[in-house]
């Protein structure tokens, strides 16, 4: 009877830290006045966005409802498109698709999790795709076979590269609520480095022929088949890099295609305490740091998952510390985070740091929250061009 009773009591405890987490998510007032706030500092997720846009698609919603939101911002983003459609130039009709993709992005953001969603997330790769004509170096569409499906993801090459040259490559791995299309935002200015990329949506996210499970790395392994078979790029000096959840496929890589790369960046990456139960519950649940719906974005990139109580069952077995692989050997990583980050535990970090056969490098800004960012300062922007591409071309010419 006591055991009963000590089973109920920690089932209400849970079910009350569960109610009090779920309630710190923001309203819909409080989302639209903090998207107005980051916007305004060109902030993630609305680096790039202009305010006025964006108080412009705000004031069309009124409700957290999932497709108002694609619609508010989507209907902004169509005047983007006529714009485009109507340009005296290519780069005039460029500038108009890329303001019109990143409208479509935030409005499918965080996870194209309903169907005016999911049409949002459909506009965002036309109009990336329109985006990309102008692109200079040239932007390709890949196509890699996989189990039944197809893996998509852009590939560019710098330019002025002599025939037969073999050049470095990133392999850009997305996170949770990025997309293939912003990490190879980010990476279009390594491309003056002499470094092509190929960027790709991780599990569960974008175009993915997968959804997130402890094995669903295979598909960057058919990723790295194929460039590697590529006769422009140089087999030997390939790095892999993932933003946040992308981080995780990053680190895990490290290790499991250790002799096929390089090297290895991982930003914040979950590694172990993050899958626990306990951090869903509270660190994941109602996060703050986070705009809004971080645990229904989980719900939504994990196999099987279609509630909180799924993600309990099944995130513990993404732990790397769970499927043994944190003592085997690694490839030379950097570590990028702040000790402010709310998303994914400091400790996953310390345990990565700590593990595998390689000394690893770590940039950790004290007064970093997510990735290592801040509001002013050390944005997105600023930590991949000042800290990641510049470790990234150190140890690409460490290695000719």
């Amino acid at each position: 009877m006591r055991k009963l009773i000590r089973c109920l009591s920690l089932a209400l405890l849970l079910i009350h830290t569960a109610a009090q987490a779920q309630l710190t998510e923001r309203t819909i007032e409080e989302i639209k006045t903090e998207s107005m706030a980051r916007a305004q500092r060109g902030a993630y997720p609305l680096g790039g966005l202009d305010p006025k846009d964006v108080g412009q698609a705000l004031s069309l919603i009124q409700t957290r409802d999932r497709d108002e939101w694609a619609n508010g911002f989507s209907q902004v983003a169509q005047s983007y498109m006529a714009q485009g459609s109507k340009a005296a130039s290519p780069q005039e009709a460029a500038a108009a698709y890329k303001k019109a993709w990143r409208l479509y992005y935030f409005a499918q953001w965080p996870v194209p999790n309903s169907p005016g969603k999911q049409v949002a997330y459909d506009n965002a790769v036309k109009a990336y795709l329109k985006y990309s004509e102008a692109m200079n170096p040239p932007m390709e569409v890949i196509n890699i076979p996989f189990e039944g499906k197809t893996i998509t993801g852009y590939l560019r090459f710098p330019a002025n590269t002599s025939a037969g040259q073999k050049v470095p490559m990133i392999l850009a791995i997305s996170g949770l609520d990025s997309r293939k299309e912003t990490v190879a935002d980010s990476y279009e200015q390594i491309l003056s480095q002499g470094v092509g990329f190929f960027a790709v949506d991780s599990p569960g996210t974008g175009q993915a022929p997968v959804k997130v499970s402890a094995t669903a790395e295979r598909m960057f392994t058919k990723v790295l088949d194929y460039l590697v078979a590529h006769p422009r790029v140089d087999a030997k000096r390939i790095v892999a890099s993932g933003v946040s959840f992308g981080g995780y496929w990053a680190s895990k890589l490290a290790i499991t295609e250790k002799d096929r790369l390089l090297g290895s960046v991982a930003q914040s990456p979950p590694v172990d305490e993050f899958f626990s139960e306990k951090f869903l519950r509270e660190g994941t649940l109602g996060n703050r740091e986070y705009l809004f719906d971080l645990a229904p974005a989980f719900i939504n990139v994990f196999e099987g998952a279609n509630s909180i109580e799924d993600l309990a069952r099944l995130m513990p077995a993404m732990s790397l510390k769970a499927q043994n692989l944190l003592a085997k050997p690694t490839t030379p990583m950097l570590v990028v985070t702040g000790v402010k980050d709310t998303q994914v535990p400091i400790s996953d970090i310390e345990l990565l740091m700590r593990s595998g056969d390689v000394p690893k490098e770590a940039w950790i800004n004290p007064l970093g929250g997510h990735l290592g960012r801040e509001a002013k300062g050390w944005t997105d922007p600023v930590i991949f061009s000042k800290v990641i591409i510049p470790w990234e071309l150190r140890l690409i010419a460490q290695s000719r």
